[in-house]
């Protein structure tokens, strides 16, 4: 490999930390240039020029002008962000807005996110295509259904372009708009079909992705499997079993410079797996932070969005148990409202053992998982799931479901696992009496001591990283360039 020249990949994204961040998705596409350049892979980044995006910006110039973009002028800046190669649309009049990239801050959808991201994939397939030749992609690598029509603008508008690969992050976020945008996308006729962009009498943004892409990814096995189901295929699950061959599960990483328990400016004391023992000083700051009982009780955390995908609901359920125990939950994050106020009324009427942050905040998601001694991730189902990654690194076990990449990273603490020396977290079948049950389990396993330590130490030495992940998308973009020289 040395001496060749870089892959080329172009990835097609809508948030990318830390510049716009909602979700996983944006730690994903945030940390996997870095992960990928040691594998003679570089990354350039389209996004859309949100404000953050540009002020963030330099070492910029214009690649492309846009006279018309959906009904205004745009330009292509490419430019650098940390250590990120970008290119950003510059659009004000889809990108310029308050709220978060998909919605107003009355919380409601924008009311043209078709426009907003079809013209994401259309520039997408422009610089695919080659209309900047300095910058024309080996790979265009697009994400989420807000990138999936990339794969549809130049199947339909260009005769020939890079070879495509479609990554599902959520497949129940599938960007459905009416049918009646199709001229309104730049879209001919015959893209409205099902082997295109038509998905029940709608246009189907992801699923234009999943037909028209040379390849599909998601982000670990088990989800890969799952979404083939017609449990977890959300309508789409006949089309992924007839791409079987073209489908593959790629498992996420974290950052494990930014999630690093020796290194971590956010923390109030530094930890490894060798000694753990400063770990007890993030515990008491976090209680004092959240005005809980500073005695010694286990502290359970979630940072999560609350909702009913996340199975939050059903600890809400569980709560009483949790408690019954002696032990303490905190709660960081956001979500359904019926949600938030039910574990803000558990706040008020246990103070000392209930805490709850409606919201998210980088610090103290940091904190919970430095401080807490289990993290709770009982999801109804979850494509990979970042969090309990990072509570391995910082020996917060992870009580989690046995669904997508929960499985697939999570070793349960079963007698044999704990004798053979690998369990690293509690896993169980999401339902309430499971759920129950698992609190249980990690109750029991916390009071005895020195097994706790040793499975703390077990899960801190799990391989979290994007290391293996980035070398099998690597070989990935390899085979499929390797298939259009044959």
């Amino acid at each position: 490999m040395s001496g060749a020249s870089p892959i080329l990949v172009l990835s097609v994204v809508s948030e990318i930390f830390p510049f716009v961040k909602t979700g996983g998705l944006a730690d994903v596409v945030g940390a996997l240039p870095a992960a990928l350049a040691p594998e003679n892979v570089r990354t350039v980044t389209l996004i859309p020029g949100y404000p953050a995006v540009l002020a963030a910006l330099h070492d910029v110039s214009t690649v492309l002008e846009v006279p018309d973009l959906f009904g205004s002028p745009a330009r292509l800046l490419h430019g650098r962000a940390r250590n990120l190669e970008l290119i950003a649309i510059a659009a004000p009049h889809l990108y310029d807005r308050p709220g978060n990239p998909y919605m107003a801050v009355d919380g409601r959808d924008w009311p043209d996110n078709a426009i907003r991201f079809g013209a994401l994939g259309l520039m997408a397939a422009r610089l695919a295509a080659g209309e900047v030749p300095a910058l024309r992609p080996d790979v265009l690598h697009a994400h989420d259904w807000q990138g999936g029509l990339a794969a549809a603008y130049l199947r339909y508008r260009y005769e020939r372009g890079p070879r495509t690969v479609q990554t599902v992050h959520n497949l129940a976020f599938q960007g459905l708009f009416p049918a009646s945008l199709l001229p309104a996308l730049a879209l001919p006729p015959q893209a409205y079909s099902i082997n295109g962009v038509e998905f029940h009498g709608e246009i189907g943004f992801l699923k234009a992705g999943l037909a028209l892409a040379d390849w599909i990814t998601t982000v670990s096995p088990t989800y890969a499997a799952e979404i083939r189901t017609r449990e977890y295929g959300m309508g789409l699950d006949g089309l992924l079993r007839s791409r079987t061959e073209r489908l593959s599960g790629i498992l996420n990483g974290i950052d494990d410079a930014v999630w690093n328990p020796s290194r971590d400016p956010l923390i109030a004391a530094r930890f490894d797996a060798r000694r753990i023992a400063p770990r007890i000083a993030n515990k008491s700051v976090l209680k004092k932070r959240m005005n809980l009982a500073p005695d010694d009780a286990l502290l359970f955390g979630v940072v999560s969005r609350l909702t009913w995908q996340k199975g939050l609901d059903m600890l809400v359920e569980v709560l009483p148990t949790l408690l019954a125990t002696g032990s303490q939950l905190v709660v960081l994050g956001s979500g359904e409202r019926n949600l938030q106020q039910a574990f803000l009324d558990a706040a008020r009427i246990h103070p000392s053992r209930v805490a709850c942050v409606v919201g998210y905040d980088e610090e103290l998601a940091h904190l919970i998982q430095a401080g807490a001694d289990a993290l709770l991730m009982p999801s109804r189902y979850e494509p990979c799931g970042l969090s309990q990654m990072c509570a391995l690194r910082y020996g917060t076990l992870p009580v989690v479901s046995h669904v997508g990449g929960l499985a697939d990273t999570v070793i349960d603490c079963n007698d044999m696992a704990i004798a053979e020396g690998v369990g690293t977290g509690i896993v169980f079948t999401p339902t309430i009496g499971m759920l129950e049950a698992a609190v249980l389990r990690t109750t029991a396993l916390w009071r005895n001591g020195r097994v706790w330590r040793r499975v703390q130490r077990n899960a801190m030495r799990a391989d979290v990283s994007w290391r293996r992940s980035a070398r099998r998308y690597a070989q990935l973009y390899r085979d499929l360039l390797a298939e259009r020289r044959r």
